[in-house]
C-alpha cells in the first residue's frame, strides 16, 4: 500500500464527520426499529378496526402514509443516497393522499 493511500485512510478513520454520521446512523437504526414496531401494531389495529366495523380507519391511513415514508427517508440515509436527515432531526414527513379508492356500496337486491 503506498504512503498516499495509507494517509488516505487513515484521514477518513479520523473525520469527524465520518464518526458523527455514524453516530446518527445508530439513533436513526434505533428510531427505524421502533417505527417498524410502531408499524406492525398499526396494520394490527387497522385490521381489527375493518374487522369490526367494516371501514378502514382514516387517521391510521395518514399515519400509515406518513410513516412508510419516514421509513423510506431513514433507509435513504443509512443507505448514503442522501445527506438529508429525517425525524428527528427534520419535520415528521407529512403523510401523502391514499391511492386506494373507496370500495363501493353494495348495490340492493332486486325486487
Amino acid at each position: 500500500m503506498s504512503s498516499e493511500s495509507s494517509r488516505k485512510i487513515e484521514d477518513n478513520v479520523q473525520s469527524k464527520t465520518t464518526w458523527l454520521r455514524f453516530f446518527y446512523m445508530i439513533v436513526l437504526g434505533a428510531c427505524f426499529a421502533i417505527a417498524e414496531t410502531v408499524g406492525a401494531a398499526m396494520v394490527l389495529f387497522q385490521f381489527f378496526h375493518v374487522l369490526f366495523t367494516g371501514e378502514r380507519n382514516a387517521n391510521l391511513i395518514r399515519f400509515g402514509s406518513s410513516l412508510s415514508l419516514y421509513l423510506y427517508q431513514v433507509a435513504r440515509y443509512m443507505t448514503y443516497n442522501t445527506e438529508e436527515r429525517p425525524f428527528p432531526f427534520q419535520a415528521w414527513p407529512a403523510p401523502e393522499a391514499p391511492t386506494v379508492t373507496e370500495e363501493p356500496e353494495p348495490e340492493p337486491p332486486a325486487a
